[in-house]
């Protein structure tokens, strides 16, 4: 048994797919065919023998209501014809049967019939060298039994010319069964085969710009296949749109590192030689330094924090978004002290809480006020406002700075993307790509807009009841 399932196993690795289906396909129909061939010829023989044995049935009746003194005799020739039935009467007691030898054969089932202790039978001999079918009943009230017997041979050769023309048939059923078999398997793995075609070109290539053809149109079917290729259509998108993305990544990441390292080169150099500076030089190069240093750790950190697609779950917990607010606002003002921050939290707001990791929220915050404070002017007020509504938090960082131009507005949140009125400010244009992605990380939605009278209005939503 174990040899046998392995054998099939193997025999299942080895066969492609469309071979697998069209055999089974093929199988199916071939079994349903034959099984209706079989059918089929057990009905005609058993109407056949049927009709053979009604045409028995009544001639023995009527045997029962006309009796006549039929006997056997030596020249006997009735069972010879097809259309002539051969009857005969035997008694139940063996002494008064008549002198002459029965055509048809007596048995004790004979005599119990003509007794009434057994119920009539019919049977298949051969009489003068004849096949024919005989039934054997009562007569009347009598101890007397009539054996009616008729020729078989039409009715043989009549099943037997049926049963070779449901061979012919069931043969051609199966060849039949093979052809559809292979075309439900061409054509019903033809949008697999042009998957599997698709993702192994991608693997030769690494182009995730390939896609499966889909049938278009009104009349376009909606199967699983097609599902299933709608799908892979939509995955290979989204591995299009990775690879794009970390693609651009790097090379946005080695044109921002590539001006800092430069830096660092040579004012690294520069120490190097310090014995050749004067003070104020040398140590204008190690302040140098060390912002440059600052400023490449800046960027590598937030490249590594923008690299982690979700929150640690170890790391989630209940926060408080106000106190979290009220501590960024804090510490923007000790980082901004010419520009003025003011906050609002509404009452609703206050005590609510909702599951997230501090650090990251408190870098989502920071990275919203900083950026609104450098595009503030000096002394310019920077609004932040807390509010809950129909399940919703709601936070907005507001700045009356230059705003965000239409062309701008559909890249803010694109990494290392810097406007043409940004592009003298210091950052690396991370800072709000980060924040978008943790905000998205806790199941928020944050999105900037242009502020009613000038400025830029970032708004934060979270979804109270959903978290």
């Amino acid at each position: 048994m174990t040899g046998t399932r392995g054998l099939g196993a193997r025999w299942r690795r080895r066969r492609p797919l469309r071979t697998r289906l069209a055999l089974a396909a093929s199988a199916a129909v071939a079994v349903m065919a034959l099984g209706i061939c079989a059918a089929a010829f057990a009905i005609i023989k058993y109407q056949m023998t049927r009709q053979l044995e009604l045409n028995l049935n009544q001639t023995a009746t009527q045997a029962i209501h006309q009796r006549h003194d039929w006997g056997p005799t030596p020249s006997d020739t009735l069972c010879q014809y097809p259309a002539s039935p051969c009857i005969q009467i035997v008694p139940s007691d063996p002494a008064k049967d008549p002198r002459e030898p029965y055509v048809l054969p007596v048995t004790d089932a004979t005599r119990k019939v003509a007794e009434g202790r057994h119920t009539p039978f019919y049977t298949k001999l051969t009489v003068a060298g004849q096949p024919v079918r005989m039934v054997t009943m009562r007569l009347g009230t009598k101890d007397e039994a009539v054996q009616v017997a008729q020729r078989s041979d039409t009715v043989d050769r009549s099943v037997q010319q049926a049963a070779w023309t449901l061979s012919a048939a069931g043969a051609a059923g199966v060849l039949l069964a093979a052809a559809l078999g292979y075309w439900v398997s061409r054509t019903g793995l033809a949008p697999v085969a042009r998957l599997t075609a698709t993702a192994e070109r991608i693997a030769a290539t690494r182009d995730a710009g390939h896609r499966i053809e889909l049938p278009a149109g009104p009349t376009a079917r909606e199967d699983e296949i097609t599902r299933l290729a709608t799908s892979f259509n939509t995955m290979l998108g989204e591995l299009e749109q990775s690879v794009t993305a970390q693609r651009r990544l790097v090379a946005d990441a080695s044109h921002e590192l590539r001006t800092p390292l430069t830096a660092l080169r040579t004012n690294a150099e520069l120490l190097a030689r310090a014995d050749r500076l004067t003070d104020v030089q040398r140590d204008r190069a190690s302040a140098a330094l060390g912002r440059q240093l600052r400023a490449v750790t800046t960027l590598v950190n937030d490249l590594i924090e923008l690299a982690r697609d979700e929150e640690p779950q170890p790391l989630v917990e209940q926060v408080r978004p106000a106190a979290l607010l009220e501590h960024a606002v804090g510490a923007a003002r000790e980082h901004w002290p010419e520009i003025t921050f003011s906050i609002a939290i509404a009452p609703s707001a206050a005590g609510l809480t909702i599951p997230g990791v501090p650090p990251r929220l408190s870098r989502l915050l920071s990275n919203l006020l900083d950026n609104a404070a450098k595009f503030s002017p000096p002394g310019g007020p920077v609004e932040a406002e807390l509010t809950f509504a129909s399940g919703e938090l709601d936070l907005t960082v507001r700045d009356h700075g230059p705003g965000i131009a239409a062309d701008d507005l559909p890249h803010v949140f694109d990494r290392f993307y810097r406007a043409k009125t940004a592009r003298a400010l210091p950052g690396s244009g991370l800072g709000l790509a980060m924040a978008r992605q943790i905000a998205r990380a806790h199941g928020a939605e944050l999105t900037a807009e242009r502020a009613p009278g000038g400025g830029a209005l970032f708004r934060l939503r979270v979804p109270v009841a959903a978290a």
